[in-house]
């Protein structure tokens, strides 16, 4: 009766450890991926689901569905334990591990984008250069074109006279 009880407090204390690590592992996500509200809910329910599903699994696995006190201590103590001596290295080396991983990635897409800078940079020589060429030309025309219109009225008697017209 005590071995099994025993065996019962070191399987719900597994347990407590599961629950941290599951615990951890949202943290980290939350840590490397910027997520929405909206998504954090999403998170913390899917946390309690699974940490609900993993306690009544063992219960009805491991004691026939029959729920102690100690069972709940066990998990308790299982987590404080993790959360005490465990996490803090989980943290470090996920998120060393997930940083590495996201420096290689970088550095693969800087590679693969090389061709495509080159590619853009020729069509724009091509294309765009042309294009924005005859269309600096069309407005510094246009520019001269009205500045010498505007110099024509001046000197004519019909712009002295709207003129004289406007400022009475």
């Amino acid at each position: 009766m005590i071995n099994t009880q025993l065996y019962l407090f070191l399987i719900f204390i597994i347990n407590g450890f599961i629950i941290g690590f599951l615990f951890d592992f949202f943290r980290i996500l939350r840590k490397t991926i910027k997520t929405s509200d909206f998504m954090t809910y999403i998170e913390d329910a899917l946390f309690w689901i699974l940490t609900g599903f993993i306690i009544l699994y063992s219960i009805f696995i491991y004691n026939n569905g029959e729920i102690r006190l100690f069972m709940f201590l066990a998990i308790m103590i299982g987590i404080l334990f993790y959360m005490l001596f465990i996490s803090k290295f989980i943290l470090k080396i996920s998120l060393t591990i997930i940083n590495i991983i996201k420096i290689i990635f970088s550095t693969i897409f800087k590679f693969i984008k090389i061709p495509f800078n080159v590619l853009y940079k020729i069509i724009r020589k091509i294309f765009f250069n042309p294009i924005s060429f005859i269309i600096i030309n069309i407005r510094n025309f246009f520019t001269k074109i009205f500045k010498n219109f505007s110099k024509v009225l001046k000197k004519s008697k019909i712009s002295t006279k709207i003129v004289k017209n406007i400022k009475n």
